[in-house]
């Protein structure tokens, strides 16, 4: 599939029936809405966050909707310790048996500030959630994602993660790190097992952490994480199975 093809792609029904999908940050913002998505089209979907209520209000949701019996996953990525990692991949395993696909989608903007400014602790807090904890949870569930016929692992990237920006510091280093995570992980792994490693750029996009990012800008002027649903439908389909190490921008063209 091309890049304009996964972003037109027109699910069908039960598209994602039978298929485990791991969302990360799945109480909030993009995480939601996926979560609720990929159980629209059949998928069990395991609901990863450190906000419990969140969660809770996600799974009702799903559960209102018909959708398979989601699971609840509480688990908060700045401390999760790599041995944590490692226990909730058993416990997935004990509960499910294999992954087909994994979102991670958490993620924390830190602070918009010069460099040579940036706090040192927020910037190992930054890391740690957006690059470090994402990279653990990774390796940790590639048995389970190895286990399934073909999966699919989307990281969410940005803009400023492809193209550094001024200012942006830690979170712009850390998207920047996830796209070799991703690139690395595909050149190690496309010819001796079924995995694809993919990248998702959402660009501006209606969430909480854009608004904090831009205060002053009118929310109505950008794509709501609803409209952006089709290519991550499409990644975690197996429509998808041939796309591998892509970094896809999901914004309108200029």
């Amino acid at each position: 599939m091309t890049h304009d093809e996964l972003r037109a792609f027109v699910a069908p029904a039960d598209c994602l029936r039978g298929k485990n999908i791991l969302v990360t940050g799945a109480g909030d913002g993009i995480g939601k809405v996926a979560a609720l998505t990929y159980a629209k089209y059949g998928a069990t979907v395991l609901l990863l966050g450190k906000t419990v209520s969140k969660l809770e209000e996600v799974y009702d949701a799903i559960e209102a909707a018909g959708g398979a019996e989601p699971a609840l996953l509480p688990l908060n990525l700045e401390s999760a310790s790599d041995t944590e990692m490692v226990q909730l991949a058993h416990l997935i395993e004990k509960e499910v048996g294999h992954l087909d696909g994994v979102l991670h989608n958490a993620g924390i903007l830190g602070v918009l500030t010069p460099l040579e400014m940036y706090d040192p602790a927020l910037f190992e807090k930054v890391m740690r959630v957006n690059f470090t904890a994402t990279f653990l949870l990774t390796q940790a569930l590639l048995p389970l994602l190895r286990a399934a016929p073909t999966a699919s692992i989307v990281f969410t990237g940005s803009g400023v993660g492809s193209r550094p920006r001024a200012f942006w510091g830690a979170y712009a280093l850390s998207k920047y790190a996830l796209e070799g995570m991703c690139d690395i992980f595909t050149q190690e792994t496309h010819t001796t097992t079924q995995l694809r490693f993919n990248v998702i750029n959402p660009g501006a996009t209606r969430t909480q952490m854009r608004a904090s990012a831009y205060p002053s800008e009118d929310p109505k002027t950008l794509l709501a994480p609803d409209d952006l649903m089709a290519a991550y439908v499409a990644l975690m389909a197996d429509r998808s199975r041939d796309v591998k190490g892509q970094v896809i921008d999901l914004q309108p063209k200029a």
